[in-house]
Protein backbone atom coordinates (compact mmCIF):
# COMPACT_ATOMS: atom_id res chain seq x y z
CA UNK A 1 0.00 0.00 0.00
CA UNK A 2 2.20 2.12 1.28
CA UNK A 3 4.40 1.57 -2.13
CA UNK A 4 1.77 2.40 -4.46
CA UNK A 5 1.54 5.41 -2.77
CA UNK A 6 4.92 6.59 -3.23
CA UNK A 7 5.68 5.07 -6.39
CA UNK A 8 3.55 8.39 -8.71
CA UNK A 9 5.70 10.88 -7.11
CA UNK A 10 9.13 9.53 -7.71
CA UNK A 11 9.36 11.07 -11.35
CA UNK A 12 7.90 14.22 -10.11
CA UNK A 13 10.65 14.35 -7.23
CA UNK A 14 12.91 13.60 -10.59
CA UNK A 15 11.85 16.49 -12.20
CA UNK A 16 11.64 18.87 -9.43
CA UNK A 17 15.63 18.12 -8.93
CA UNK A 18 16.41 18.78 -12.45
CA UNK A 19 14.75 22.34 -11.66
CA UNK A 20 17.71 24.07 -10.37
CA UNK A 21 19.88 22.66 -13.15
CA UNK A 22 17.57 23.72 -15.63
CA UNK A 23 17.73 27.19 -13.80
CA UNK A 24 21.06 27.25 -14.01
CA UNK A 25 21.56 26.58 -17.31
CA UNK A 26 18.76 29.50 -18.39
CA UNK A 27 20.74 32.05 -16.01
CA UNK A 28 24.22 31.42 -18.01
CA UNK A 29 22.61 31.60 -21.65
CA UNK A 30 20.71 34.67 -20.50
CA UNK A 31 24.26 36.24 -19.49
CA UNK A 32 26.03 35.34 -22.21
CA UNK A 33 22.84 36.95 -24.64
CA UNK A 34 23.54 39.87 -22.47
CA UNK A 35 27.14 40.25 -22.87
CA UNK A 36 26.88 39.49 -26.85
CA UNK A 37 23.74 42.24 -27.44
CA UNK A 38 25.62 44.99 -24.59
CA UNK A 39 28.71 44.63 -26.61
CA UNK A 40 27.07 44.95 -29.86
CA UNK A 41 25.11 47.81 -29.29
CA UNK A 42 27.68 49.62 -27.18
CA UNK A 43 30.23 49.24 -31.03
CA UNK A 44 26.78 49.93 -33.28
CA UNK A 45 25.94 53.26 -30.80
CA UNK A 46 29.65 54.59 -31.14
CA UNK A 47 29.95 53.89 -35.27
CA UNK A 48 26.85 55.59 -35.54
CA UNK A 49 28.39 58.89 -33.61
CA UNK A 50 31.55 58.66 -35.11
CA UNK A 51 30.44 58.24 -38.41
CA UNK A 52 27.93 61.17 -38.06
CA UNK A 53 31.01 63.35 -36.66
CA UNK A 54 29.28 63.85 -33.21
CA UNK A 55 32.46 62.61 -31.28
CA UNK A 56 35.21 64.73 -32.22
CA UNK A 57 34.57 67.60 -29.47
CA UNK A 58 34.69 64.85 -26.75
CA UNK A 59 37.88 63.00 -28.09
CA UNK A 60 40.11 66.09 -29.26
CA UNK A 61 39.07 67.12 -25.29
CA UNK A 62 40.51 64.19 -23.57
CA UNK A 63 43.55 63.84 -26.40
CA UNK A 64 44.12 67.52 -24.99
CA UNK A 65 43.96 66.97 -21.65
CA UNK A 66 46.28 64.04 -21.59
CA UNK A 67 48.76 66.78 -22.51
CA UNK A 68 50.71 69.92 -21.35
CA UNK A 69 48.92 73.12 -21.56
CA UNK A 70 50.55 74.69 -24.98
CA UNK A 71 52.62 71.45 -25.76
CA UNK A 72 50.54 68.60 -27.81
CA UNK A 73 53.87 66.66 -28.25
CA UNK A 74 54.35 66.40 -24.08
CA UNK A 75 52.15 64.13 -22.50
CA UNK A 76 51.58 64.85 -18.86
CA UNK A 77 52.79 62.80 -15.72
CA UNK A 78 56.24 61.80 -14.73
CA UNK A 79 58.70 60.54 -17.04
CA UNK A 80 58.25 56.90 -16.44
CA UNK A 81 54.83 57.23 -17.11
CA UNK A 82 54.93 57.20 -20.67
CA UNK A 83 57.61 55.18 -20.54
CA UNK A 84 55.81 52.16 -18.53
CA UNK A 85 52.80 52.85 -21.47
CA UNK A 86 54.78 52.17 -24.14
CA UNK A 87 55.77 48.54 -22.83
CA UNK A 88 52.14 47.91 -22.12
CA UNK A 89 50.96 49.03 -25.63
CA UNK A 90 53.07 46.92 -26.84
CA UNK A 91 50.98 43.41 -24.92
CA UNK A 92 48.23 44.39 -27.86
CA UNK A 93 50.56 44.61 -31.04
CA UNK A 94 50.91 41.84 -33.40
CA UNK A 95 54.19 40.45 -32.21
CA UNK A 96 53.10 39.61 -28.80
CA UNK A 97 49.81 38.28 -29.62
CA UNK A 98 51.00 36.19 -32.29
CA UNK A 99 53.90 34.85 -29.95
CA UNK A 100 50.62 34.36 -26.95
CA UNK A 101 48.57 32.55 -29.75
CA UNK A 102 51.40 30.48 -30.61
CA UNK A 103 52.27 29.36 -27.54
CA UNK A 104 48.74 29.21 -26.30
CA UNK A 105 47.82 26.48 -29.52
CA UNK A 106 50.88 24.82 -29.11
CA UNK A 107 50.14 24.43 -25.27
CA UNK A 108 46.39 22.49 -26.62
CA UNK A 109 47.66 20.48 -29.10
CA UNK A 110 50.56 18.78 -26.84
CA UNK A 111 47.56 18.59 -24.52
CA UNK A 112 45.61 16.29 -27.17
CA UNK A 113 42.72 19.08 -27.87
CA UNK A 114 43.15 20.03 -31.66
CA UNK A 115 39.87 21.30 -31.81
CA UNK A 116 39.98 23.48 -29.16
CA UNK A 117 43.92 24.75 -30.62
CA UNK A 118 41.84 25.29 -33.84
CA UNK A 119 39.00 27.26 -31.86
CA UNK A 120 41.65 29.79 -30.67
CA UNK A 121 43.68 29.74 -33.86
CA UNK A 122 40.35 30.84 -35.60
CA UNK A 123 38.71 33.28 -32.79
CA UNK A 124 42.22 34.92 -32.65
CA UNK A 125 42.67 35.12 -36.49
CA UNK A 126 39.05 36.02 -37.16
CA UNK A 127 39.07 38.47 -35.10
CA UNK A 128 42.25 40.11 -36.42
CA UNK A 129 40.54 39.97 -39.90
CA UNK A 130 37.53 41.64 -38.77
CA UNK A 131 39.20 44.35 -37.34
CA UNK A 132 41.01 45.13 -40.27
CA UNK A 133 37.68 44.87 -42.65
CA UNK A 134 35.94 47.33 -39.78
CA UNK A 135 39.06 49.66 -40.28
CA UNK A 136 38.47 49.92 -43.88
CA UNK A 137 34.90 50.19 -43.64
CA UNK A 138 34.95 53.13 -41.41
CA UNK A 139 38.35 55.05 -42.83
CA UNK A 140 39.09 57.06 -40.01
CA UNK A 141 42.04 58.30 -39.86
CA UNK A 142 44.59 59.07 -36.77
CA UNK A 143 44.39 61.68 -34.28
CA UNK A 144 46.01 65.01 -35.78
CA UNK A 145 44.71 67.32 -32.55
CA UNK A 146 48.10 65.79 -30.19
CA UNK A 147 51.43 63.96 -31.21
CA UNK A 148 51.99 60.60 -31.64
CA UNK A 149 53.72 59.06 -29.08
CA UNK A 150 54.67 55.39 -31.22
CA UNK A 151 54.75 55.08 -34.85
CA UNK A 152 51.30 54.04 -36.26
CA UNK A 153 50.69 53.23 -39.76
CA UNK A 154 46.80 52.09 -40.34
CA UNK A 155 43.37 53.71 -39.98
CA UNK A 156 42.03 54.28 -36.64
CA UNK A 157 38.65 53.04 -36.22
CA UNK A 158 38.30 50.61 -34.26
CA UNK A 159 41.30 50.34 -32.25
CA UNK A 160 42.77 47.06 -33.37
CA UNK A 161 44.85 46.88 -30.06
CA UNK A 162 42.05 47.31 -27.91
CA UNK A 163 39.76 44.92 -30.06
CA UNK A 164 42.52 41.61 -30.41
CA UNK A 165 43.86 42.30 -26.94
CA UNK A 166 40.03 42.38 -25.88
CA UNK A 167 39.85 39.05 -28.11
CA UNK A 168 42.97 37.30 -27.14
CA UNK A 169 42.87 37.87 -23.61
CA UNK A 170 39.72 37.71 -22.75
CA UNK A 171 39.27 34.29 -24.46
CA UNK A 172 42.37 33.00 -23.03
CA UNK A 173 41.37 33.98 -19.52
CA UNK A 174 38.07 32.44 -20.42
CA UNK A 175 39.01 29.26 -21.06
CA UNK A 176 41.68 28.95 -18.08
CA UNK A 177 38.84 30.24 -15.70
CA UNK A 178 37.25 26.81 -16.80
CA UNK A 179 40.27 25.16 -15.58
CA UNK A 180 39.38 26.05 -12.09
CA UNK A 181 36.75 24.93 -9.46
CA UNK A 182 37.37 27.74 -7.16
CA UNK A 183 35.34 31.39 -7.80
CA UNK A 184 38.76 32.70 -6.26
CA UNK A 185 40.79 31.82 -9.33
CA UNK A 186 38.07 31.40 -11.91
CA UNK A 187 37.63 35.48 -10.83
CA UNK A 188 41.20 36.24 -11.05
CA UNK A 189 41.63 34.80 -14.70
CA UNK A 190 39.06 36.66 -16.12
CA UNK A 191 40.18 39.87 -14.30
CA UNK A 192 43.53 39.51 -15.14
CA UNK A 193 41.82 39.64 -18.55
CA UNK A 194 39.83 42.44 -18.44
CA UNK A 195 42.65 44.64 -16.43
CA UNK A 196 45.36 43.75 -19.43
CA UNK A 197 42.46 44.44 -22.11
CA UNK A 198 41.97 47.89 -20.08
CA UNK A 199 45.21 48.60 -19.82
CA UNK A 200 46.32 48.85 -23.64
CA UNK A 201 43.17 50.52 -24.69
CA UNK A 202 44.19 53.34 -22.34
CA UNK A 203 47.54 53.13 -23.49
CA UNK A 204 46.92 53.92 -27.30
CA UNK A 205 44.57 57.09 -26.05
CA UNK A 206 47.60 58.41 -23.85
CA UNK A 207 49.97 57.52 -26.43
CA UNK A 208 48.11 59.99 -28.94
CA UNK A 209 47.87 57.45 -31.75
CA UNK A 210 43.52 56.73 -30.98
CA UNK A 211 40.57 58.78 -30.08
CA UNK A 212 39.04 57.68 -26.89
CA UNK A 213 36.09 56.52 -29.26
CA UNK A 214 38.12 54.12 -31.12
CA UNK A 215 39.29 52.20 -28.34
CA UNK A 216 36.01 52.15 -26.48
CA UNK A 217 34.69 50.89 -30.02
CA UNK A 218 37.45 48.73 -29.99
CA UNK A 219 36.45 47.29 -26.46
CA UNK A 220 33.09 46.55 -27.32
CA UNK A 221 33.80 44.63 -30.70
CA UNK A 222 36.40 42.95 -29.03
CA UNK A 223 34.45 41.22 -26.45
CA UNK A 224 31.79 40.66 -28.52
CA UNK A 225 33.45 38.67 -30.61
CA UNK A 226 35.12 36.85 -27.57
CA UNK A 227 31.91 36.17 -26.24
CA UNK A 228 30.90 34.68 -29.60
CA UNK A 229 33.43 32.52 -29.90
CA UNK A 230 33.41 31.11 -26.28
CA UNK A 231 29.67 30.93 -27.20
CA UNK A 232 30.51 28.20 -29.93
CA UNK A 233 33.15 26.37 -27.76
CA UNK A 234 30.58 25.47 -25.27
CA UNK A 235 27.61 25.03 -27.94
CA UNK A 236 30.21 22.18 -29.85
CA UNK A 237 31.44 20.94 -26.32
CA UNK A 238 28.24 19.82 -25.40
CA UNK A 239 27.81 17.93 -28.99
CA UNK A 240 31.00 16.31 -28.23
CA UNK A 241 32.81 18.07 -31.02
CA UNK A 242 35.56 19.93 -28.47
CA UNK A 243 37.37 18.47 -26.13
CA UNK A 244 35.90 19.49 -22.63
CA UNK A 245 38.50 21.14 -20.13
CA UNK A 246 39.87 19.12 -17.51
Amino acid sequence: MTDRSTAPDAPSSSRFRRLPVLGRIEAKLLLWLVGLSGGLFGFLSIAGEVREGDTHAFDDAILRALREPGRPDDPIGPFWLEAALRDITALGGYTVLTMILVAAVAYLLLNGKRAAALLVFGAVVGGTALSNVLKVFFDRQRPDVVGHLVDVHSLSFPSGHAMLSAVTYLTLGALLARTEERFVMRAYFIGLAVVLTLLIGASRVYLGVHYPTDVLAGWCAGATWAFLCLLMARWLQHRGQVEPSD
